[in-house]
C-alpha cells in the first residue's frame, strides 16, 4: 500500500510539471549543483526534489555538503537543501559568484542574507499553510496576486528572516511583515550590514521535508524561485 501510494505520488507529481515546464521555458538545460547530506535520514526528500528538477529539463547533480566549494565549478546554480548540517557548512558558500538558492533559514547569518541574532534576524515561524504574498509584480512571485495564498497541504513549518535593504521580499509570514520567507538579491545588491551579492542569492520558505506538500501554487512559486536565481527571468 505505501509502495502504492508513493508510486501515486509521484505519478502527481510529474503531470503536474507538464505544464509547469513549457510555462517556465527554461530554454537551454542549465546544471544546478544541489548541496545536501548524503548521509542523511530524510534524503529520499532530496532525491524527490531533484526527480522534479530534472523533469522540469535541468541537469542536476548532487554535491555532498562534505565535497570542497570547487565541485561546483561550472555550474549556473547552487541550490543548498535544509538537510545539511547549518553548523557545519556555515559560510562555506558565502562568497561564490554562483547564484545560490537555499530554504536553511539557520544558515541565513553565516550567508549574510540576514543579520546574526537567532529568533530576531532569522528563525522557525509557527506551522502554517498560508503566505503573505508582498510583491506582485515580482518574477519570484509567479504571477500569484498580493495577499493571502495556500503554499503548503496543512501546516508545515516555515523558516524566515529580516533580509538586508538590497533585498527584494516577495512573501511573509501572515500578517509578519517583518517575517519575510521568499526574498532575492540581485548581483550587486546590499545583503546583510555592507556585504554585496557576489551573484543572485534566494531564500525559499521550505523546510526539511516540506517539498511534498507544495500546492500548484507553492510549486509556482519553488519554479520562479529557480528559474530567477538561475537567470531564466
Amino acid at each position: 500500500m505505501k509502495f502504492l501510494k508513493s508510486l501515486l505520488s509521484f505519478g502527481l507529481l510529474f503531470s503536474l510539471t507538464n505544464g509547469l515546464q513549457a510555462q517556465n521555458n527554461i530554454g537551454p538545460k542549465k546544471n544546478i549543483s544541489y548541496v545536501y547530506r548524503a548521509a542523511y535520514r530524510q534524503k529520499n526528500i532530496d532525491e524527490r526534489i531533484k526527480f522534479y528538477l530534472d523533469s522540469l529539463g535541468y541537469n542536476v547533480k548532487f554535491v555532498d555538503a562534505a565535497e570542497p566549494v570547487s565541485s561546483t565549478d561550472g555550474t549556473d546554480l547552487i541550490m543548498i537543501s535544509a538537510n545539511v548540517s547549518a553548523r557545519a557548512l556555515a559560510d562555506k558558500y558565502k562568497d561564490v559568484k554562483i547564484p545560490v538558492l537555499m530554504w536553511e533559514s539557520d544558515l541565513l547569518d553565516d550567508m549574510r542574507y540576514t543579520g546574526r541574532q537567532r529568533d530576531v534576524d532569522f528563525g522557525k515561524g509557527d506551522k502554517d499553510h498560508y503566505i503573505w504574498m508582498v510583491n506582485a509584480p515580482h518574477p519570484l512571485s509567479a504571477g500569484l496576486h498580493a495577499g493571502i495564498v495556500v503554499a503548503f497541504e496543512g501546516d508545515q513549518v516555515i523558516g524566515w528572516g529580516k533580509p538586508g535593504l538590497g533585498a527584494s521580499i516577495i512573501a511573509t509570514l501572515p500578517g509578519q511583515p517583518n517575517k519575510a520567507i521568499i526574498f532575492g538579491y540581485e548581483k550587486g545588491a546590499t545583503m546583510d550590514y555592507d556585504f554585496i551579492a557576489p551573484a543572485r542569492r534566494v531564500m525559499f520558505c521550505l523546510d526539511n521535508a516540506t517539498f511534498p506538500y507544495l500546492t500548484k501554487d507553492g510549486l509556482k512559486l519553488f519554479n520562479a524561485a529557480v528559474a530567477w536565481s538561475i537567470g531564466n527571468k
